[in-house]
């Protein structure tokens, strides 16, 4: 009798499938990467066809493989859906939580809201990802993450949110060349801005902060992360945009950096996003809360 197709067999195609690469696909089913392809020979040996096509540089899924993992990604998440439904009757406030977040919001916020939901959840074990807007929504439909925090505007169809605050922006220059003053957004016309590189979404939002202002990225230079950025401006290369957010966490204490308000810039509305179909959605209203919570208290201090 040959071996029955399993879980984990499918996870594994499915996330070479989402990364096209055994390392990262690895790496996001949490095994070394002889187990991934060990187990996606098995299931190829199972099928009796080849699923993907493996060179020393790259990997491309047969239309066989690809037709399979979509069909794969289904079954995984109605499963994922079945323990989901039993957890919530057996122990609601308890189990693993995997939260996917974006960088520029979750190292921020998520540390200074770890001991209420601690205090409030203590049998929730959370997984922290951080990851872009796109991964992190691919994530949840396929059922690799529960709950994403992420910002808007975004498209986000298909998916519950729940908006937990609007995040403005202060503008940072070198030492020296602001006052303590707001800016208004008619001063910036025409401003070059150093930004986070493409695919962060803070890129995009930073770009339409003024919407009927003629501002741009300066494309001599993007940054990997918002220390990088803020280095660069104090070293006096540029000026950029700085989320209201990461400021309140600290994010250039101890920088030598001229910040001022923009009080009339359009903020990014930071938000959870959880599938329509969980049976977990008042546990996920209930940790919005608490980020809701956390954000008054950092505004406040």
């Amino acid at each position: 009798m040959q071996p029955i197709i399993t879980l984990r067999q499918m996870r594994f195609l499915t996330a070479i499938a989402d990364t096209l690469n055994f390392s990262r696909a690895a790496e996001i089913c949490f095994v070394t990467q002889p187990t991934l392809s060990t187990g996606l020979r098995e299931l190829e040996d199972r099928l009796g066809v080849q699923l993907a096509e493996r060179t020393k540089r790259s990997v491309i899924l047969t239309p066989v493989g690809a037709e399979i993992a979509r069909r794969a990604r289904a079954v995984l998440l109605a499963t994922q859906e079945i323990e989901e439904l039993a957890a919530a009757q057996s122990a609601p406030e308890g189990g693993e939580l995997r939260l996917g977040t974006i960088p520029t919001i979750g190292p921020f916020l998520i540390p200074r809201a770890l001991p209420d939901i601690r205090a409030r959840f203590p049998d929730l074990r959370l997984l922290l990802r951080e990851e872009m807007t796109e991964s992190l929504i691919a994530g949840l439909s396929a059922g690799r993450l529960d709950l994403i925090l992420f910002a808007l505007p975004f498209d986000a169809q298909g998916i519950e949110v729940m908006e937990l605050f609007e995040d403005g922006y202060h503008l940072a220059a070198p030492p020296g060349s602001l006052g303590p003053t707001p800016v208004r957004g008619d001063q910036l016309e025409g401003a070059k801005l150093m930004l986070l590189e493409k695919g962060h979404c803070l890129q995009r939002h930073a770009l339409s902060a003024f919407p009927d202002r003629d501002l741009a990225q300066d494309d001599s230079f993007s940054a990997t992360s918002l220390t990088t950025l803020i280095s660069m401006v104090s070293e006096g290369l540029g000026i950029t945009l700085l989320p209201n957010l990461a400021l309140d966490a600290g994010v250039a204490r101890g920088q030598d950096l001229a910040i001022a308000p923009l009080p009339d810039a359009c903020p990014r509305r930071v938000v959870l996003g959880w599938r329509t179909s969980t049976a977990r959605a008042k546990l996920f209203t209930a940790l919005g809360q608490i980020l809701i919570d956390t954000h008054q208290r950092m505004k406040a201090d």
